[in-house]
């Protein structure tokens, strides 16, 4: 068993916390699902990986379980992708959990995070996967407000930004493997090549490429 640190967030962190509970609680929809725009992708990197477990960190309410997921087959998503066990951690709603799992999703997550506590949540993905950490971040504002009328998506940077900040947090964790899917619009992406410190150590060359 992982000897994982607890979390700790700033002051505005658990304070922003606060105010998505307060959304959630008023009607904020997070029923989103929104691994279904790249389910194919996930599923080929399931596959690659043999991953058999998930961790869906910041999973709002989403529905693993609904045989609609994959209306051809009427499947549920853990059917569709195979898996035996899937966990789901949002902390916005009461009693969900974190537990170790080989696969680690977090998709539209870490745009809700404030700055000085970004490190310590990454870090946390990574604390809780046995094989791969898969990100999805969206760099663009969102159409919702904070309860205090500023933009829900507080941490907006481009792409490679985000790839150099997870590029340091994730050399910590030596095996883990890192996808990063940075969103420039709610229906275009683009995909940072796979990678691991194992991978860029046992290269043959010095420079490492994006």
């Amino acid at each position: 068993m992982k000897n994982i640190p607890d979390l700790k967030l700033s002051k505005k962190g658990y304070e922003l916390l606060e105010m998505y509970k307060l959304m959630v609680d008023q009607g904020y929809d997070n029923n989103l699902f929104n691994i279904k725009k790249f389910k194919e992708f996930l599923k080929n990197i399931f596959l690659e990986n043999k991953v058999k477990s998930v961790l869906d960190y910041g999973s709002g309410r989403s529905n693993w379980f609904d045989n609609k997921f994959d209306n051809t087959k009427n499947q549920t998503a853990i059917e569709y992708f195979g898996l035996n066990k899937v966990f789901q951690y949002e902390p916005t709603i009461i009693n969900t959990k974190k537990e170790v799992a080989e696969c680690v999703l977090c998709f539209d997550v870490l745009e809700h995070i404030f700055l000085s506590d970004l490190k310590n949540v990454i870090s946390d993905l990574y604390y809780h996967s046995t094989k791969i950490v898969v990100l999805q971040v969206a760099c663009y504002e969102a159409k919702a407000k904070l309860t205090n009328g500023e933009n829900a998506h507080i941490t907006v940077r481009n792409p490679l930004w985000w790839k150099g900040f997870i590029d340091a947090v994730s050399s910590n964790f030596e095996k883990t493997q890192t996808v990063l899917i940075c969103s420039t619009e709610f229906n275009k992406a683009s995909v940072f090549k796979k990678w691991s410190l194992n991978e860029w150590n046992e290269s043959e060359t010095y420079k490492v490429d994006l």
